[in-house]
């Protein structure tokens, strides 16, 4: 079942945002401290509750573990309005997907993914758009199976 988010969800959600800070920590340790997470109880209250940063959770329907989140997605609704290049068009954003590391391959992902997609096209949104780091092929082979395309490349060079 996939819901919004609720306030007693935050303490499972705060777990899987140590679970996604670990996967960069352990690409990226240079970058990434872990275990952390990036958002903490009073912010991810405040996301919550806002219209243009849902969330939403996959929570377990079967026994043992009713109630249970199981993976959470991350969204902001952006449009950048009046920009001399670039069009007005509704963006959201995918700030997260997160899947309990348990639970990877069961379908969990899958479902928030196109939960998230169904909800944008319901809403009007022109696109979808997530950043994923390079550092996490595994990731990245999960979006392209979902039909997403490179928009733009950040590139570095360490000095």
């Amino acid at each position: 079942m996939i819901r919004p988010a609720k306030k007693e969800d935050i303490p499972r959600i705060l777990e899987l945002l140590i679970q996604v800070d670990m996967v960069h920590h352990r690409g990226r340790p240079d970058i990434f401290k872990g275990p952390a997470t990036k958002y903490n109880q009073e912010q991810l209250e405040e996301i919550i509750q806002k219209e243009d940063t849902p969330v939403f959770v996959y929570v377990e329907d079967k026994e043992p573990d009713v109630g249970k989140v199981l993976g959470h997605a991350f969204c902001m609704h952006k449009q950048i309005l009046g920009d001399s290049v670039l069009t007005d068009i509704k963006t959201l954003y995918v700030d997260d997907i997160c899947v309990d590391e348990a639970c990877r391959g069961m379908g969990v992902g899958r479902a928030l993914y196109d939960y998230v997609l169904d909800y944008a096209k319901r809403q009007g949104f022109y696109n979808l758009t997530l950043n994923v780091w390079s550092c996490n092929p595994d990731a990245m082979k999960f979006y392209e199976a979902m039909g997403l395309k490179p928009q733009k490349v950040g590139m570095e060079t360490l000095l």
